[in-house]
């Protein structure tokens, strides 16, 4: 059991793989937060061009 362990600790295959999927998941989040950021301030801007546009059309 004591040289199970100590092979799994030692044994070093796929942590690559690993590494390169928690960056994936790192820079997804970024990503995925930008994005949120970025919709808002565009909704917000075209919230107000809709009603610059609606008060000069009634005017």
């Amino acid at each position: 059991m004591k040289n199970l362990l100590v092979r799994l600790l030692k044994d070093e295959a796929g942590t690559t793989s690993i590494e390169y999927a928690l960056i994936g998941v790192l820079l997804s989040i970024i990503m995925i937060g930008a994005v949120t950021m970025m919709g808002t301030s565009l909704n917000s801007m075209f919230e107000g061009v809709e009603s610059g546009l609606s008060i000069g059309s009634s005017s």
